[in-house]
């Protein structure tokens, strides 16, 4: 009987310390926005998505979709706003499970350090003013831990018109 338990503690033992625990986004790659980035077809993104996308709204030519990003066994909504088959920009609402400091430094490590940063209480923005004619907008928070909450891109000069509303800027608005 003293042998049993001591096997059984040795396997716990073994078990636990070769264990590895790797966050949920340690291996998401930023580079699974680039089908999704202002100026990519829609056509292409439809090849790539197959009937995974969703008429949100509609505003004069703008288009808005909604796809989901598949990571390990999650996905995620992205919102992508279009005019005649063009992406203009794209908003996704990050997982909670994604860890602010892994998302944040693949951002970091991409486009360098943010040019624009506000903290309002335990909630963070950051913004990329123009890295090759595009903003990049991503918002954090930390409760006990931190988490992402958006990240949002557009075109910095455009010629879509003056109705043309960003999609971050239409969540802003207020009624």
């Amino acid at each position: 009987m003293r042998f049993l338990c001591l096997a059984i503690f040795y396997l716990i033992a073994v078990t636990n310390v070769t264990a590895k625990i790797e966050p949920p986004n340690y291996n998401f790659s930023v580079d699974k926005f680039q089908d999704f980035m202002p100026g990519k077809k829609l056509v292409d993104i439809n090849k790539k998505y197959p009937g995974k996308k969703e008429v949100m709204f509609k505003q004069g030519p703008f288009i808005t979709y909604k796809y989901y990003i598949e990571h390990i066994r999650y996905k995620f909504a992205i919102l992508v706003q279009t005019i005649n088959g063009t992406v203009t920009d794209f908003h996704a609402r990050l997982p909670q499970y994604f860890l602010h400091d892994i998302f944040h430094q693949s951002l970091i490590n991409r486009f360098g350090k943010q040019d624009f940063y506000k903290k309002t209480e335990e909630s963070a923005i950051y913004v990329w003013t123009n890295k090759k004619n595009i903003k990049h907008v991503y918002s954090g928070a930390c409760t006990i831990t931190c988490f992402p909450i958006f990240y949002a891109v557009k075109e910095v000069k455009h010629k879509y018109g003056g109705s043309y509303q960003p999609l971050l800027e239409k969540f802003n608005d207020k009624p």
